[in-house]
């Protein structure tokens, strides 16, 4: 059984900063990609940023220079700093990673999602 457990999401006033955690947990033999998506009210889930084992990164492009994303593999966890929240950051997140598991192959796990609110 894998798990993905985020923490670090709350409310947060305009301007200001918020750090996610996603620890994965279980049956790991491998993690290949690790990311962070969110979906606000009323709109489809969308990707903000992904790092793939060898620490390359891939952001979504409106969110480039206020979002970093950083991975520490040794801990099975991805991180994401959010700086300079906008209100319109406002969204449940949810941390995602490709895992090779005890199934023999690498399958997609996503975690529960945690909520982030940026209001004054």
């Amino acid at each position: 059984q894998v798990q993905l457990v985020e923490s670090g999401g709350g409310l947060v006033q305009p301007g200001g900063s918020l750090r996610l955690s996603c620890a994965a947990s279980g049956s790991i033999f491998s993690i290949n990609a690790m990311g962070w998506y969110r979906q606000a009210p009323g709109k489809e889930r969308e990707l903000v940023a992904r790092v793939t084992s060898g620490g390359s990164t891939k952001y979504a492009d409106s969110l480039k220079g206020r979002f970093t994303i950083s991975r520490d593999n040794g801990k099975n966890t991805v991180y994401l700093q959010m700086n300079s929240l906008k209100p319109e950051d406002t969204a449940v997140y949810y941390c995602n990673a490709d895992i090779l598991s005890a199934y023999g192959y690498y399958r997609d796990y996503w975690g529960q999602g945690t909520q982030v609110t940026v209001s004054s």
